[in-house]
């Protein structure tokens, strides 16, 4: 199966525009991720970085969590990975098979969906489970498009290293 990617609109609404980037980031990531097996997903692009495409998608997953559900729809749930609050668990991926990590990548997508959908505007706040500031929607659409598309950059790397493919 090869992931349709959201080409963004050239004249629409801000919401539309943010929706449909932060859409094709996460389609981006997918993509990387296609066609490889288990092992060559936990596979560590350059030593001694533990970092792998399994790793990046269990992330994006906390990522994902915690600035929808937690911040912007003020859900007290924990991270997927770690009780504790340590983003860094979820970048390790060396037990988690694809099924695992996909399986909770794209709930956690399908939430944020959800939650950004109802929003009645950009102008909707949440507080962000840290610092206790309140944060908007805008403010939390902008960031993941930045985490998705810095942690791509990673994926394209990576996925080099692992099988030779670039410009996907």
């Amino acid at each position: 199966m090869t992931t349709e990617r959201t080409s963004p609109p050239l004249t629409g609404t801000e919401r539309e525009t943010l929706r449909a980037f932060l859409d094709f980031h996460r389609e981006t990531l997918a993509v990387k991720c296609e066609g490889l097996s288990d092992e060559e997903l936990r596979r560590a692009a350059s030593p001694p970085s533990t970092l792998s495409l399994l790793g990046l998608v269990r992330h994006m997953a906390e990522v994902e969590r915690a600035w929808f559900r937690r911040t912007i729809d003020g859900e007290d749930v924990p991270l997927v990975w770690s009780d504790a609050g340590d983003f860094q668990a979820a970048y390790d991926a060396s037990r988690s098979s694809r099924a695992e990590a996909f399986d909770a990548w794209q709930a956690e997508v399908a939430h944020a969906r959800r939650i950004e959908a109802a929003a009645p505007s950009l102008e909707l706040t949440g507080r962000n489970a840290r610092t206790g500031e309140a944060v908007s929607l805008r403010l939390v659409m902008l960031h993941l498009i930045h985490e998705y598309a810095r942690h791509n950059g990673h994926a394209d790397l990576i996925r080099e290293a692992v099988d030779g493919t670039t410009g996907v």
